[in-house]
């Protein structure tokens, strides 16, 4: 069952006054804002759509993440990454494993079965990153005329 048709309940106490729901969406944001912030990683996954709505300023917080919620409630995740060139895969994966593990145990107290991290390809390093809130300034007009 995929986790977009469902609201996640968190685990409540017996004093509690109601249940906690959290959209799919929450915990995708969560868990790509964590792999974003690790050194080594480029950019997330994603589509036309998402790199078009980037150029317009709005930036996809969920690309490059899936949640897949089991029968048992055990949640999956996996993270869709580009690497910068030189890095060690397997470190870098690790602490995208460890980092998104960790903030969706503080922010949402959710225990995630697995972080899966897919490597979708390697950036060269001669390839700069670019920062879409700095290609117009707060008029729409082009920085460069």
């Amino acid at each position: 069952m995929a986790a977009e048709e469902q609201f996640i309940t968190l685990a409540t106490r017996k004093d509690d006054l109601g249940q906690i729901k959290i959209a799919p969406q929450v915990i995708e944001v969560v868990a790509g804002i964590a792999a974003i912030q690790v050194d080594g990683v480029n950019r997330m996954q994603g589509n036309f759509s998402t790199s078009v709505k980037g150029l317009f300023g709005r930036k996809e917080r969920t690309q490059g993440v899936k949640l897949l919620l089991d029968d048992q409630g055990q949640l999956n995740i996996d993270v869709y990454v580009y690497f910068d060139y030189g890095v060690s895969v397997p470190q870098v994966a690790l602490q995208i494993q460890e980092q998104v593990r960790q903030q969706l145990l503080v922010m949402t107290d959710l225990h995630v079965l697995a972080v899966n991290v897919h490597v979708e390809g390697v950036v060269p390093e001669r390839t700069p990153k670019v920062d879409t809130d700095l290609l117009f300034n707060s008029d729409g007009e082009d920085r460069e005329n």
